[in-house]
């Protein structure tokens, strides 16, 4: 097996490396960066003894090209959470520029470094309007959430510090702060490679900030070890409260509403780690093509001048696969930050958030298998 299945940049262990049999052919890095040209910049701010936050910086073409839009499409599979720009793309099928994901507290200062960047980056792409994207999670169990921590030099610093290649996991970026299924939860990230029937192979990669369930609901590969895993004796994050962000990327050609139906899969791949969701979780799900370069980026003509435009997309019927896809790659995302985080996190007020006890859980899969 690719060794970046198994472990992250920091030799982290990956949920591959636990035994976990998960569905689904993994691209090379097993990362949304398996989607050509996209790119992860993370800053991760752990001071003290109460701050314990980040940014999640996603260029879905790189930073060079981030004036070019790409097509997407938006779920709420439940909203007591907040994305900012989801009104465009409900309207146009598309949005331009970097995805930020956060803090719940920092949506509006990472909203105006994002304008910021592309000021001084893209000139051409600030001239008129900005909606940038940027989600969050709340991180306030273990973090300062309002001592205004994040400034705009902080996501500066994550959005010149990424690049292509492998993806840090767990207590990174904005999922420093983040507890999932009542362990320290975070950043993750999977891939899936499609080969259409009769066509050519796709990428589909999923990201999710992971803050959300119940300890007693988590099922690994089918197995509710929610149940089966001893009690942490400490008091953990409040259960069931808490949000998802979850990013699928696709070089796949796909249209606007295709790409809705990609983000309403999002919630089945959380439904496979044994979430049923809750009231005040914020689970928010959006979906992106980088094919079609070019295709929707705006013209200086008028709308009578600018004549047609040309899409190439995937028919209908063949979109199972990718569907598919991105059930399971959310699934084994949710799985790789859990498994990120070796130790527990302490933060504000003396709040704990164990790490899940991944050697009770390969345990328990080299007991199966044998």
């Amino acid at each position: 097996m690719n060794q970046s299945h198994l472990a992250t940049p920091a030799g982290k262990p990956r949920a591959r490396a636990l035994g976990i049999p998960l569905e689904g052919d993994p691209g090379p890095l097993n990362a949304i960066t398996d989607v050509p040209g996209l790119q992860v910049g993370y800053a991760t701010l752990i001071r003290g003894d109460d701050v314990r936050t980040g940014v999640t910086i996603i260029h879905p073409r790189g930073p060079q090209a981030s004036a070019d839009p790409v097509a997407a499409g938006f779920h709420s599979h439940n909203g007591n959470g907040e994305m900012t720009g989801v009104s465009w793309i409900r309207e146009s099928g598309t949005f331009a520029g970097p995805v930020g994901i956060t803090s719940t507290h920092a949506v509006g200062v990472v909203h105006a470094a994002i304008i910021a960047w592309a000021a001084r980056h893209h000139p051409e792409m600030a001239e008129g309007w900005l909606l940038p994207v940027v989600g969050e999670t709340w991180d306030g169990y273990l973090h300062d959430a309002n001592g205004q921590h994040i400034t705009e030099a902080v996501v500066r610093d994550a959005l010149d510090a990424s690049a292509g290649g492998a993806v840090e996991e767990g207590s990174v970026g904005g999922g420093t702060g983040m507890s999932c299924y009542q362990y320290k939860g975070g950043s993750g990230t999977a891939s899936r490679r499609v080969a259409l029937v009769a066509g050519p192979s796709f990428t589909v990669g999923v990201f999710v900030q992971a803050n959300f369930g119940r300890r007693r609901e988590l099922s690994v590969a089918g197995v509710p070890l929610g149940r089966i895993l001893p009690d942490d004796p400490r008091p953990a994050a409040t259960a069931g409260a808490g949000s998802a962000i979850a990013v699928v990327a696709t070089d796949a050609p796909l249209l606007p509403g295709q790409l809705e139906a990609m983000a309403r899969r999002v919630p089945m791949g959380l439904a496979r780690t044994g979430t049923t969701g809750s009231h005040f979780s914020g689970d928010l799900c959006l979906a992106f093509s980088t094919a079609n370069p070019g295709a929707f980026r705006p013209g200086r003509r008028a709308a009578a001048e600018a004549g047609l435009r040309h899409l190439s997309f995937i028919p209908w019927e063949a979109m199972d696969p990718l569907l598919a896809a991105a059930a399971y790659a959310t699934e084994e995302a949710v799985l790789n930050a859990l498994v990120a985080n070796s130790e527990a996190m302490q933060g504000r007020d003396g709040h704990v958030s164990p790490a899940l006890p991944r050697e009770l859980v390969a345990a328990h899969f080299a007991r199966r298998d044998r």
